[in-house]
């Protein structure tokens, strides 16, 4: 009979025989329960878990039998914790009922009362007695649960109350609200039959609870639950949130249970004020039971409830008598009129019989009163003002809670509240309406769909709002918005700002257009009103708490889970989903990577502006957004009726003032820094950003692109058809004409002007810096979003062209955050201009950007930054090689800036101008490189046709003739001129190549001599891509030359003397040598310089490559006149250092432009070594190339005497580099190098001396006699006076075994 649950067919008689021990043991608990307390407790428990498995079917016959021993335990431990508080909190020597056999008497009366229903109104009034005396205990008094098992038992009893089965009883006139339901309805499959008893029971105890004789227990009641949970709350972290939820649960429970508005009307006051009071104290306090997410719930639900009952606009007008001047003649509102006509004389009888009955109890129950009010028109207009207060002082700031729960929950009383108390509650219609706007734009979904859904509902009805309050509405958020935003709350300014942004979209275009933009003087007051909560004074708004939060706590203080979570650097840390989202994410996220230090970057168009950079402010800002997107929108998607009186142009021009404002005072004010202290020029420049920041949002609010965006906010479809844009409302070319304004406005040369630099001339303040750079961003961010709306025909009107110069410019901008702008709008106008890539839409647009280009380089005196941008556009960009054939004319400007008057007039653009040349040299390494394998296959195309024709001819002519076919085909004029012009522009682009190659090499030898160690690696840079460039366009000449010669053979073997090469003769391809000849005397110089390791070490291998590429035979007597230059430096040692003298420094070439000669600085050995080594690794390339190796013939004995005197060094750092450059040089002259080494070798080793091999030869000691002096060995004598290294003998061995491996 214990185990997993009792049968539910068992007997009445078994249930009785079980609960009769139950009986008797809780009676003789009743005369000592001192007895056993553990033991006593643990068998109230038994008794609890068999009621809760019992059938109710059974149990109900023993409902008295069971629940009297049960009553009398509770009145006994009722009654002795009452006692010791009357007494102090002494014993009065009465019965002590124990904490834990107190609570499980109320845990087996809740069990109990679940799954019996009461059979009388008496027996109903006595269980109210007992329950109300323990709930009247305090918390000094009584256990925490057990006050929850007094208020859970009160709960259980009311929830087995059910409407009666006669059709004609007051509890028919029960009114339910919808949030209600679920907490009334009896969730028992068990229910019995008979709801109230036997047949002989025909009371009905919901109709006793709404009589006037019931009134006292149930205000009792109420006063009660609501005090429960207002001193949980007053305890703090000690209170309870499970007894404070139960109380209100209990509360929304009784409200239903009464349910009608005669009952409730009178402690509707009480009840209001009460629960505003409990919804107003938590926003005050951190922790405890008053923050508590659910009994919150439950007091909304039931302030809702109350006030849906009461005050709803049916029962008001009905009392009011005026439903019977309404038109409703429903099948409903006539059973309803049935229903509060007299019963029948029966009833009535049965009524008065049963009032007689039970008299004597209600008049115990009311006293010597009852607590009724009357509510008359005046009652329920003062009740309504009384609540509007109310919910002005709490409402608002639920809107806002931190729990999701709680502002669905408030969704759902705000919707009852406007669906059935809108007349009743006329005057707190628009706070409710601007409540429900802002949880329309609430950041959690389930949130805002079902406010959204709500706003649908209600604005549907044409009678519920007119346009006139709309308006009015309107007008007093928009007002009061500049000083929410610039006030010390942000949390509230957020919450204005999404109400306001609610409205307008619910209001729809119609209302915009008739009430806010139809006319100039109604848009600037709102956009100033927009402007001034925009405006750059919005980062030093919010709290002083948050300018605290910004600083690092120090080491003795830490806050509290609670407070951090409440403060405003708790938004730091959580991903909080932004309001009004951005624009769409499209294939422009896709290309946002690698930008400014590398990392992956996703810029959003629009952007926040720069100047908002609170953790709040982002929310801020796209609220207001939204605001100028849904003004921007409306021009495009009012009905027909408005669409002539609303002009976008209008609206853009009103914006477009200020930046007109800015670009005449900087035209007609030349500022110093006095003027400028004087002039209120930064706050026009932070008004001008702002202008420029509303602008772009209007603009981008007229696509259809904003409908999307806002779909991310306003989930509801039925909402967003209104905001549908209508095809013809606002044509193409409006749209582009005001993009054209705007566009022309924002070209301003003025603005472009002002420094975003500190430093100059003018001392100027730090704050109009950062306001030009917000300036600049903004206007930036403009131009992409102009190219993201009208897409491809962004560049067919021309504004590309206008514009992307200013892009390229700003890639080089010295503001990081100018930089990463200008880099998201160069690679938006890509996508959508319909281009791959940002190299591709620069290509397609290069004739504009060379011809920009081109004439800035006229001035640079005012363009100073044209070098960067041409570099920064070639690198960046890599578009290098598309334009190359454009680059012909820039390069001849940046050639004459290079010469010498050139750097003389503009010394700081010569690495920027080198730069720029490097890119070209690059660009034409690539193209260069593919010359020669492309005539070199044309080549061989024509000369198999050649080929084929010379052995058709041969053979015979008149075979040739009768030839159809392959070569019948290849025999005609057409087909020959064909590969004439394919010749010929094969040639004109190489002629470009070599040409830009050319020039490469040619503007930057010169700056070889340099003393400028950037300038002179970019110049090295330069020359090395353009010698390779320059052999690779004279190898594909030769190809040229010899497809040419087989082009003509075939002309003459085909007697087609019509066709003629009408290409010039070109002798000027031999670029190769000409230039070699310049590049030398500038590569010794750079070597004599010795301006740095890393100079001296790319000089060198520019050399090598140089020599490898025009081949060695042209250097040879270059290496024997200048060698001694390069050979110097391996000879270079900071403890053996000559002192220059005056004939040294006379013979130093010095070039026109040099003041001084090079005074030669003492080095660090390890510099000297790392030149050394260069040195060696450039001896190895030249030898082991047999191309190159002969240019060291002249030298060779010198060389080689150097080399192997490192080698043999104790300067072990060079002996890997001599060694490989001793293998280099054996390449040449193996015997040399032997004898060299050998003659070190056996002078140090006389034991090792090999035999003489026959009598005819010398001996090794008559070939390499032994020196007397470190002078006489042959590497010394080779080498020079300066080659007395300190011999190794361990490294003469290693490089004596290594050359003979």
């Amino acid at each position: 009979m214990e185990g997993e649950g009792i049968d539910e067919q068992l007997t009445l008689e078994r249930v009785y025989a079980r609960l009769k021990p139950f009986s008797i043991d809780l009676l003789e608990l009743l005369q000592n329960p001192k007895r056993k307390r553990s033991a006593s407790a643990s068998f109230l428990l038994e008794i609890a878990s068999f009621l809760r498995r019992a059938p109710a079917s059974a149990l109900q016959p023993c409902f008295d039998y069971t629940l009297f021993p049960l009553l009398l335990l509770l009145d006994a431990a009722v009654k002795c914790r009452h006692d010791k508080r009357v007494n102090g909190g002494e014993s009065t020597g009465v019965l002590e009922v124990s904490d834990g056999i107190a609570e499980g008497v109320l845990t087996c009366i809740e069990a109990l009362l679940k799954k019996c229903h009461l059979n009388s109104v008496n027996q109903m009034v006595m269980i109210l007695k007992k329950l109300t005396s323990g709930a009247m205990l305090s918390h000094t008094d009584a256990s925490e649960e057990f006050r929850i098992g007094i208020i859970r038992s009160f709960k259980a009893m009311l929830l087995r109350m059910q409407p009666c089965s006669d059709s004609f009883c007051a509890c028919k006139r029960l009114v339910v609200p919808h949030t209600a339901v679920e907490i009334t309805r009896l969730n028992f499959s068990h229910s019995s039959s008979k709801r109230y008893g036997s047949t002989d029971s025909q009371e009905c105890l919901l109709a006793f609870l709404q009589s006037p004789d019931a009134s006292a227990a149930v205000g009792h009641w109420f006063s009660l639950l609501l005090q429960a949970a207002e001193m949980e709350a007053s305890r703090g972290h000690h209170g309870s949130s499970v007894l404070r939820k139960e109380a209100f649960l209990s509360l929304r429970m009784l409200i239903a249970k009464v349910g009608t508005a005669d009952a409730l009307a009178f402690f509707l006051p009480g009840i209001v004020s009460r629960i505003s009071k409990a919804l107003y104290v938590y926003k005050s306090v951190m922790s405890g039971a008053s923050k508590s997410s659910i009994a919150l719930e439950h007091a909304i639900l039931g302030l809702t409830e109350s006030l849906i009952i009461v005050l709803s606009d049916k029962e008001s007008f009905h009392e009011l008598g005026s439903s019977h001047n309404t038109e409703d003649t429903s099948t409903e509102s006539v059973l309803d009129l049935l229903r509060h006509m007299p019963t029948s004389l029966q009833n009535q009888s049965k009524d008065k019989g049963a009032g007689l009955v039970r008299q004597p109890i209600m008049e115990d129950m009311r006293g010597s009163m009852t607590f009724v009010v009357k509510r008359t028109k005046e009652w329920i207009h003062e009740t309504a003002v009384n609540v509007d207060k109310m919910l002005s002082a709490t409402f608002p700031h639920l809107c806002t809670h931190p729990s999701e729960k709680i502002r669905k929950t408030l969704v759902d009383g705000i919707r009852e509240l406007l669906s059935f108390c809108r007349m009743t509650l006329s005057g707190s219609k628009l706070l409710l309406l601007e409540c429900l706007c802002l949880l329309a734009c609430d950041d959690a979904v389930t949130v805002s769909e079902a406010a959204q859904e709500s706003l649908e509902s209600l604005l549907s009805g044409e009678s519920f709002l007119t346009e006139q309050e709309i308006s009015d509405i309107f007008t007093r958020l928009m007002d009061k918005l500049p000083r929410l935003v610039l006030g010390s709350d942000e949390i509230v300014a957020l919450s204005h700002a999404r109400r306001l942004l609610a409205l307008l979209f619910y209001a729809g275009p119609d209302f915009l257009a008739n009430h806010l933009i139809s006319y100039p003087t109604n848009a600037t007051r709102l956009f100033d009103c927009i402007g001034l909560s925009l405006s750059p004074n919005s980062q030093f708004s919010g709290s002083f708490d948050r300018l605290m939060f910004g600083k690092p706590l120090s080491a003795g203080y830490l806050l509290s889970v609670a407070e951090l979570k409440a403060g405003p650097g708790f938004n730091r840390f959580v991903d909080n989903r932004c309001g009004f989202e951005g624009a769409p994410v499209t294939e422009v996220d896709c290309y946002l990577q690698n930008i400014g230090d590398g990392s992956d970057t996703s810029y959003e168009l629009p952007h926040l502006p720069p100047w908002f950079i609170s953790p709040n402010s982002e929310k801020l800002y796209h609220a207001l957004a939204g605001i100028l997107r849904l003004v921007g929108l409306s021009t495009n998607a009012c009905s027909s009726g408005q669409s002539g009186r609303v002009n976008l142009s209008i609206l853009v021009d009103v914006l477009l003032d200020q930046f007109r404002k800015l670009v005449s005072e900087l035209r007609t004010k030349d500022f110093n820094q006095e003027e400028f202290h004087r002039s209120s020029l930064g706050q026009v420049v932070r008004e001008t950003s702002v202008a420029v920041c509303m602008l772009n949002e209007m603009i981008y609010g007229v696509s259809n692109q904003a409908v999307n965006a806002s779909s991310g906010f306003f989930y509801r479809e039925k909402g967003l058809k209104v905001w549908n844009v209508k095809e013809g409302r606002v044509s193409r070319d409006q749209i582009i004409q005001c993009i054209g304004n705007a566009l022309h406005e924002y070209m301003a040369q003025e603005v472009w002007d002002l420094p975003i630099d500190e430093g100059g001339e003018l001392d100027l303040p730090l704050h109009l810096f950062h306001d030009v750079k917000a300036l600049h961003q903004v206007i930036i961010e403009g131009i992409g979003i102009f190219g993201m709306i009208l897409g491809k025909d962004f560049t067919d009107s021309g504004f590309v062209h206008s514009s992307l110069y200013l892009l390229l410019r700003k890639l080089i901008s010295s503001c990081n955050e100018i930089r990463i702008t200008s880099d998201a709008v160069l690679r938006c106008l890509s996508v959508s201009s319909g281009c791959i890539s940002v190299g591709q839409f620069v290509v397609s647009n290069a004739d504009y950007i060379v011809d920009s280009f081109c004439r800035e380089l006229r001035h640079l005196d005012v363009n100073p930054h044209v070098p960067d941008v041409l570099s920064s556009m070639l690198s960046y960009i890599g578009a290098a090689h598309d334009i190359l054939p454009l680059l012909e004319e820039p390069m001849r400007a940046v050639s004459v800036e290079l010469e010498v008057l050139g750097r003389k007039k503009h010394p700081h653009l010569t690495v920027p101008f080198l730069k720029a040349v490097n890119e070209i040299a690059k660009a034409c390494v690539r193209e260069a490189n593919g010359l020669p394998t492309k005539a070199e296959s044309f080549f061989e195309t024509v000369n198999s046709k050649v080929c084929a024709i010379q052995n058709l001819a041969g053979d015979n002519c008149e075979k040739f003739e009768m030839s159809d076919g392959y070569e019948k085909e290849h025999t005609t004029l057409e087909y020959w001129e064909d590969l004439m012009c394919k010749l010929n522009e094969t040639r004109r682009y190489r002629r470009i190549v070599g040409s830009l190659a050319g020039s490469c090499m040619l503007a930057a030898a010169a700056l070889l001599s340099s003393l400028s160690e950037p300038a002179c690696l970019v110049s090295l840079d330069i020359v090395q891509n353009a010698v390779a460039s320059i052999a690779d366009v004279e190898a594909a000449f030769k190809h040229e030359k010899e497809t040419k010669a087989g082009i003509l053979k075939a002309i003459d073997l085909l007697l087609l003397n019509e066709l003629e090469d009408r290409e010039e003769d070109e002798s000027d391809e031999n670029r190769l040598l000409p230039g070699m000849n310049k590049l030398w005397p500038y590569y010794i110089i750079c070597l004599k310089n010795k301006i740095s390791v890393a100079v001296v070490k790319k000089c060198t291998k520019v050399l090598s490559k140089s020599v490898e590429i025009s081949g060695g035979d042209f250097f040879v007597r270059r290496f024997h006149t200048d060698g001694h230059t390069i050979w110097k430096l391996l000879t270079l040692s900071p403890f053996h250092r000559k002192p220059n003298s005056s004939n040294a420094d006379k013979n130093l070439i010095l070039l026109p432009y040099r003041a001084h000669p090079i005074s030669e600085e003492p080095m660090a050995e390890v510099s000297s070594q790392k030149i050394q080594a260069a040195v060696l690794d450039m001896i190895a390339g030249l030898s082991f190339n047999k191309r190159s190796a002969v240019a060291l013939e002249s030298v060779l004995k010198r060389v080689a005497g150097l080399v192997v005197g490192i080698a043999c060094s104790t300067m072990s750092g060079l002996r890997k580099s001599a060694l490989n450059a001793l293998l280099g040089l054996s390449n040449i002259d193996s015997d040399l190098v032997w004898l060299l080494v050998a003659d070190v070798y056996y002078s140090l080793n006389r034991t090792d001396v090999p035999l003489q091999p026959d009598q005819g030869l010398h001996g090794i000691t008559e070939l390499l006699p032994h020196p007397a002096t470190s002078r006489e060995y042959l590497y010394v004598q080779y080498g020079g006076d300066y080659v007395g290294f300190d011999l190794d003998p361990k490294a003469v061995e290693l490089v004596f075994k290594s050359l003979q491996e």
